[in-house]
């Protein structure tokens, strides 16, 4: 509990000008709360709303608390009286809830009930229950590192606190000593689902007792001055002290979780009137009256004029523009770099071959030595002489310092949340991260990774995650499961991400460069067994640029197209140059490079001169990637083939460990020479 001394707000303390402002918030809240279900009833909108009655207190404090130009604030979807206190109009909610044009927050793409206001720095957060904690710790860090006066405020339910990324994000902050308040508003479940089943404490805040540089504050968070005391106490700690701290309010749940849920067949009458008893907002009116602060009339006046405002909002509400159907096109990718020197993402130039890692790690360093607001993390990349299990960031941290190239967790989740928060902060910042060591642990970073793909169309363009998202790929290095598997197939569905692989020295260095200097995110799959190949090697020229979605032509041909990328790019290559010798046919080689966006013209260009297609890569062919390439050669060459296209990939096995396994399953040129030769018969 607070100590003494902390008591800043009490009754006697607080004027009444002040009073009548958080009464008046207090009114305007709930009269929405309430009206909200009657715009589903109406079919105008407001799909999905969770009342917040019950919780009225301390979230009338954690907006109250929030500084403008100072603070983030990470709402949860029950934080409408939050948003409200915080800055949030009653116009500006309703907008939300029925999903307007205009809404703030999205512009009616998120669901309703999910309140942003982003050039307050009040966020657009996800559905996934929680995730947000993440964000509110990377924006932390930035803060701290960027010296800036201020704290993350992240609020949730005390059930999705159960989430792992939850305590990996009170972990990381209280081992980084970040200044974040994490609020668990406490209403007894989750859902349905009663807290003793989430936590075996009565307080799940109790469970991070443990923890080093962290503090935990409880109160009442139905009671307003206890509320205002303990975010008041939260926000300066977290400030003074460059501290986390843990709020936890115990509130109560009015009503059913949201108006898709019916709380009635989990809780009995008697449950439903005690929870009904406790209405923070009705203490709070007749606190006011007993204690002669207002009088009945006097509030009875401020209801009144809180009915108006209401009335106006959804007046002006109503009158707001639908979305356009036509804009669901808008912010899928902020704008890439423009590579206006290489805008082919090729060159002539004639210099010193260049290892493939040698020239991720260049240009790197370059890109660091150009823009100092560029950080990299990620696990085991910046420890004493070692850049990383493969070395690519060697050398990073002694030239940059550990404020820009650090060592992150065994959290994958972590790894790729605070890079999406970290982010938040400023625009001009860059985040390289280390997805995970090899690109086969990337799987617990999922979660973070789809909600940072949709994060800049869901905010209609408010707010792009900055970030490059390495991860060293595929097989041909005896790894077996968990180092040798490819992940393309399962990530290309996602919009909002670019995904490239290069098969170069040359392609890596430029598409790298390019997509440490774009908005947005990129994927960069980079295939480990050509770090150090020598078939890998080209020379680079100065400041060589790719552009996204232009494919390169790494051999000319006449007779069969091959589309291909990463490590199998050096097999086809061998293959056309066998099948040269051996059949006295010509093998165009298409290195795709960007796999997403993909250079569609390139591709029809080159079947349309061939007449003939195969497709190869390493990933499994069943569901693999080349699937997609030849829908798109079925549906937009299909006049120009002599033959079917066909594909060579992988086995629909794991990459076995041993490597004769490895070779069975694995494409080498012996499978693309046998494929071609097929072809060219047909």
């Amino acid at each position: 509990m607070l100590k003494k001394t902390e008591q800043t707000y009490s009754l006697k303390k607080t004027d009444k000008a002040t009073l009548k402002q958080w009464y008046t918030l207090m009114t305007v809240g709930r009269l929405i709360d309430l009206r909200a279900p009657n715009y589903l009833k109406q079919a105008i909108g407001w799909s999905y709303h969770a009342p917040y009655a019950g919780h009225d207190a301390i979230q009338l404090a954690i907006g109250q608390v929030f500084t403008l130009n100072e603070d983030h604030l990470f709402p949860y979807y029950r934080d409408m009286l939050t948003a409200l206190s915080a800055g949030c109009t009653a116009e500006e909610l309703i907008l939300n809830g029925i999903s307007k044009a205009t809404d703030l927050a999205s512009g009616g793409r998120h669901m309703s009930n999910h309140f942003a206001k982003p050039e307050w720095n009040i966020h657009n957060v996800s559905s996934c229950t929680g995730n947000h904690t993440l964000h509110a710790v990377g924006v932390a860090r930035a803060m701290k590192k960027y010296d800036h006066k201020g704290v993350a405020i992240s609020s949730q339910g005390e059930s999705s606190v159960s989430e792992g990324y939850c305590y990996e994000a009170i972990n990381g902050a209280s081992r980084e000593k970040l200044p974040v308040v994490f609020v668990f508003q406490d209403n007894g479940y989750g859902i349905s689902v009663p807290k003793e089943v989430q936590c075996a404490n009565e307080f799940v805040a109790d469970n991070f007792t443990g923890l080093k540089n962290l503090r935990i504050i409880h109160c009442d968070g139905k009671d307003v001055f206890d509320s205002m005391n303990a975010m008041k106490a939260a926000r300066q700690h977290a400030l003074e002290n460059s501290e986390p701290v843990i709020v936890h309010a115990e509130c109560v749940r009015m009503g059913s979780h949201s108006n898709s849920d019916k709380h009635e067949l989990y809780r009995d009458e008697k449950e439903r009137e005690e929870a009904i008893a406790k209405d923070p907002y009705a203490a709070f009116r007749k606190l006011l009256i007993k204690e002669k602060i207002f009088t009945d009339k006097e509030l009875t006046e401020i209801d009144d004029e809180s009915k108006k405002t209401v009335l106006e909002a959804h007046s002006a509400a109503m009158k707001a523009p639908n979305p356009d159907p036509a804009s669901i096109y808008d912010f899928v990718l902020p704008p890439a770099h423009t590579c206006e020197k290489f805008p082919e993402g090729t060159h002539e130039h004639n210099g010193e071959p260049v290892k493939f890692i040698d020239a991720l790690n260049g240009t790197l360093k370059e890109e660091f030595r150009a823009n100092p607001d560029t950080f990299i993390w990620g696990q085991d990349m910046a420890n004493k002489d070692k850049g990383g299990i493969f070395n690519v960031s060697k050398g990073m941290q002694q030239e940059f310092g550990e404020e820009r190239v650090f060592n992150a967790p065994i959290a994958e989740d972590y790894i790729m949340g605070t890079a999406n928060g970290f982010s938040r902060f400023d625009k001009k910042i860059r985040v390289v991260v280390e997805g995970a060591e090899f690109a086969d642990y990337f799987w617990p970073a999922m979660e973070q990774f789809v909600e940072s793909t949709h994060d800049y169309w869901r905010s209609n363009g408010a707010f792009a995650p900055n970030v490059l998202v390495r991860l060293a790929s595929g097989g041909y290095i005896g790894g077996g499961l968990y180092h040798s598997q490819n992940v393309e197939a399962s990530l290309a569905p996602l919009p909002g991400v670019r995904i490239v692989s290069p098969s170069f020295a040359d392609d890596a260095a430029g598409l790298i460069r390019t997509a440490m200097r774009s908005e947005g995110m990129t994927l960069f799959l980079e295939p480990k067994a050509l770090y150090n190949a020598k078939q890998a090697m080209t020379p680079i020229p100065e400041d060589f640029e790719v552009p996204f979605g232009k494919c390169r032509v790494r051999r000319e041909g006449s007779d069969i197209t091959i589309l291909t990328y990463g490590n199998t790019t050096h097999h086809c290559l061998e293959a056309a140059e066998r099948i040269a010798n051996e059949e006295g046919k010509s093998v165009e080689v298409v290195d795709l490079r960007s796999l997403s966006p993909l250079d569609e013209e390139g591709i029809i260009k080159s079947v349309s001169k061939t007449n003939r297609c195969l497709v190869v890569h390493e990933d499994k062919v069943f569901a693999g990637f080349g699937g997609e390439l030849v829908a798109l050669i079925n549906e937009k060459c299909f006049e120009s083939l002599d033959a079917p296209v066909k594909r060579v990939g992988s086995e629909f096995t794991p990459v076995g460990f041993n490597r004769i396994l490895e070779k069975a399953v694995l494409p080498n040129t012996d499978k693309v020479v046998a494929a071609l030769k097929e072809i060219l018969a047909y």
